[in-house]
């Protein structure tokens, strides 16, 4: 038996130590992930907290995962993020997820202003271009490294399903990028 394994089972019997050491282990990936989607910190936060607390009542009501927690805790944070978007119908800027520059930090250098000018492009182009699908796919598939099997399973879609939209995305991003660049330079 995996540590892993033998941690799940430990934490489905609500051991303290096995719940803890899942909260250390998954929560930050959690939160990173909640914040590329939602776009604020404080609802990625209350995400994080209800992942947890789903998956405690999980385990208390004897159901839960059995294998792979990992997409177990992904999916039930993607479900949260889809509800309170619907919920909201905003959609905040994707840049809280990038850090910038604060006062007394080393100035950047020309490569890490080129790069930050590609990554606002893109950020931008993921905000205004990208379908939620597609953009949920390409943050789980790229920034999450979900491979396409994992991330039919946290969206609930067909593998095929998933490549269409992240082909479709891409190819977005790609020509948006093309265009953007091409303006500003």
């Amino acid at each position: 038996m995996t540590d892993g394994v033998a941690l799940l089972k430990a934490a489905q019997k609500l051991d303290e130590d096995a719940l803890t050491a899942i909260f250390d282990q998954f929560a930050p990936a959690i939160y990173k992930y909640t914040l590329r989607l939602c776009h604020d910190p404080i609802v990625a936060d209350n995400i994080v907290g209800d992942v947890f607390a789903q998956l405690l009542e999980q385990f208390a009501a004897g159901k839960g995962p059995r294998t792979n927690l990992r997409s177990y805790l992904y999916q039930t944070a993607y479900h949260l993020v889809v509800d309170r978007s619907r919920d909201n119908q905003h959609n905040a800027p994707l840049d809280v997820a990038v850090g910038t520059y604060e006062k007394g930090q080393i100035a950047p250098t020309q490569t890490q202003i080129e790069e930050r000018v590609m990554m606002e492009a893109l950020i931008a182009a993921m905000n205004t271009e990208l379908t939620e699908d597609q953009r949920h796919v390409i943050i789980l598939r790229f920034l999450e490294d979900f491979s396409l099997k994992e991330t039919a399973e946290i969206i609930g879609k067909e593998v095929n399903n998933i490549k269409v939209i992240q082909n479709r995305g891409i190819a977005k991003l790609r020509k948006s990028l093309g265009m953007q660049l091409g303006d500003s330079w």
